[in-house]
C-alpha cells in the first residue's frame, strides 16, 4: 500500500503552522481528499482566515504555541475529542530571524519553535499514532539551510539541521511500523517568511514556487515512498541542490575549512567541481 493512501476520506490531519504558506496548502490538499483537518498556529488572524479558506465542519483551528509543552497536551486533548486519532501529522511550524552571537534571545526563540516545537510534537503524538496500528504518515518540514548551511543564520540552520537528524532517526525507529516518515525540504517558496503571507499584495517572484506546488510535490513523493522530499524551485534544480550538498559534505571528507562554498579562496574551485559533477 502506498504511503499516500493516508490521504483518504475521513482520515484526520493535524498540521502545525497550518494557517498560511505551505501548511495551509497541505491543509487544502487534505481537504481535497476528504480528510478532516486540525490546524494549529500561533497567529490568530491567520487562523481566522484559514478557517474561512478551508471551511467545513470537518475543519478546526487551534491557537497554539508549539514551543510550550503544556500546550501540546492541551492540543492533543482537543483534537482527540473533536476528531479521534490523527492519521497524518505535519510538524511544519517555524520562525526565521537574524541575530548576533551575543543575542541569547534570538537563539532561544529559534530553537524553542523550530526544534522543540518538533520534539514536543513527536513526544505527544507518536505514541498515540503508533497505538492506533493503522496506516499513517508523519511529515517534518526541514530546510536546505539545515543541509548546505549557508552563513548568516546560525540558529536557524542549526535548528533545521537538528530537525533533519530527528526525522532520520524517527524513520529508522518506525521502519517496521505502519507509519511512514518524510522530511520535507522546500526550495525557495513564496510564503510569509518571504513576504507572501495572508493578505499580502506582493507579487510572487518568478524564481519561487508557490506553496501549492510544494504541497503537490510532497504528495507525489510520499506516494513514491520517498523519505527525503527535496523540492526544486524555478531557479534551482534538484540536480544543482544535490551538487551543493555533495560539495558541503566534501568539506569534512577532504578536510577543508567549513562553508568553503562561500569562501573567496574556494569559490572558483567549488564552481568548477560542481560543473563537472553528474548526479
Amino acid at each position: 500500500m502506498s504511503p499516500a493512501s493516508v490521504f483518504a476520506a475521513n482520515n484526520t490531519a493535524l498540521i502545525t503552522g497550518g494557517a498560511s504558506g505551505i501548511g495551509l496548502a497541505v491543509a487544502q490538499l487534505c481537504r481535497k481528499h476528504g480528510m478532516k483537518v486540525a490546524v494549529a498556529d500561533f497567529n490568530t488572524d491567520s487562523l481566522a482566515k484559514a478557517k474561512e479558506t478551508l471551511g467545513s465542519s470537518d475543519v478546526e483551528t487551534y491557537q497554539t504555541d508549539v514551543s510550550k509543552l503544556e500546550q501540546w497536551a492541551e492540543l492533543k486533548d482537543k483534537v482527540q475529542k473533536k476528531f479521534g486519532g490523527v492519521d497524518f501529522l505535519m510538524l511544519n511550524a517555524g520562525v526565521g530571524a537574524r541575530g548576533g552571537w551575543e543575542d541569547s534571545a534570538y537563539f532561544e526563540k529559534i530553537m524553542s519553535t523550530n526544534l522543540f516545537g518538533v520534539i514536543y510534537g513527536l513526544n505527544t503524538f507518536v505514541p498515540a499514532i503508533q497505538a492506533e496500528k493503522k496506516p499513517s504518515a508523519i511529515v517534518i518540514t526541514g530546510s536546505k539551510q539545515g543541509i548546505t548551511n549557508p552563513p548568516g543564520s546560525p540558529a536557524y540552520n542549526a535548528s533545521k539541521s537538528a530537525v533533519k537528524t530527528l526525522a532520520e532517526h524517527l524513520s529508522y525507529d518506525l521502519r517496521a511500523s505502519s507509519t511512514s516518515v518524510h522530511l520535507l525540504v522546500p526550495g525557495w517558496t513564496f510564503t510569509g517568511m518571504s513576504g507572501g503571507g495572508p493578505g499580502s499584495t506582493k507579487e510572487k517572484p518568478a524564481g519561487a514556487w508557490s506553496s501549492e506546488q510544494v504541497a503537490d510535490y510532497m504528495y507525489n513523493k510520499i506516494g513514491a515512498g520517498k523519505f527525503y522530499i527535496l523540492c526544486p524551485d524555478n531557479d534551482v534544480t534538484e540536480e544543482k541542490d544535490k551538487k551543493r550538498m555533495l560539495w558541503t559534505t566534501g568539506d569534512i571528507v577532504n578536510e577543508r575549512p567549513p562553508l568553503t562554498r562561500w569562501r573567496e579562496e574556494y569559490k572558483e574551485e567549488a564552481e568548477e567541481w560542481m560543473a563537472k559533477q553528474k548526479v
